[in-house]
């Protein structure tokens, strides 16, 4: 339990108690427990769609959501994506860009980046508060996002010097984040919800490829400029295969 709720103390902004560690290893012990949180996520995002569809445009609720997302997560992803944006957009080398990543100005690369994915999701939530099968998709984004954090960090190494609980996440933390997966897709009865992850499998290893080569391996920034990107391809995944089950 105390994994969990570290895990949640880690990825979100919501109040789990001062007991719960939270130091680089306790929070790479914790990091199996990823996708859960996604999960739980999901659910908070899912329950307060279903509020909003009863007494809002679909394009409201939409938006609603994203400000619900920042608010519970305190921004962290849509910041590491601006700043990813604005370090592999303007850096020269390995070094100017882990630089300019540090930096903590928005630039006209992040500020792109994070408009485009804002307008994105937005549109993608709104097309789909107005289906009936919604649930499935606004349940397992969050919990693809967050296991696919699980599988940058075991195939890449940390491209810093410094601490960082992405230094101690590896191999076990993937295979645990994949069986609660699993067992999520499998509950979620969906072929859908199995395109999406392969989308997000995918998409996680072209841009792998892309921050190896670019700064050597990963950083915090780069495993939530992934996050948004794969929420936002397992999103538009659901819709393209909407006429599947």
């Amino acid at each position: 339990m105390k994994s969990f709720l570290a895990a949640i103390a880690f990825l979100t902004r919501l109040p789990v108690g001062t007991a719960v560690a939270r130091d680089a290893a306790d929070v790479a012990r914790s990091a199996g427990w990823f996708p859960l949180a996604g999960i739980f996520l999901g659910i908070f995002y899912s329950l307060a769609a279903a509020l909003f569809s009863g007494y809002l445009p679909a394009g409201v609720a939409a938006v609603l959501l994203i400000i619900l997302d920042a608010l519970a997560t305190g921004a962290l992803h849509f910041d590491g994506l601006a700043d990813m944006a604005d370090g592999f957009g303007g850096g020269k080398g390995r070094e100017d860009i882990l630089r300019i990543m540090r930096e903590h100005s928005i630039g006209s690369y992040g500020g792109l980046a994070l408009a485009a994915v804002v307008a994105l999701k937005a549109t993608a939530y709104a097309a789909l508060l107005n289906r009936d099968d919604r649930v499935a998709a606004l349940i397992l984004t969050p919990a693809m996002g967050r296991w696919a954090m699980l599988l940058l960090a075991a195939a890449l190494p940390y491209a810093r010097t410094s601490e960082s609980a992405i230094r101690y996440m590896g191999k076990r933390s993937l295979l645990g984040g994949s069986a609660v997966m699993l067992a999520a897709l499998v509950a979620a009865t969906s072929l859908r919800a199995w395109i999406a992850m392969g989308a997000v499998a995918a998409i996680t290893g072209v841009f792998g490829l892309w921050c190896r080569r670019r700064i050597g391996g990963i950083t915090g920034d780069t495993l939530g400029a992934n996050l948004e990107l794969c929420e936002s391809a397992a999103l538009l995944t659901f819709l393209w295969t909407g006429h599947l089950k």
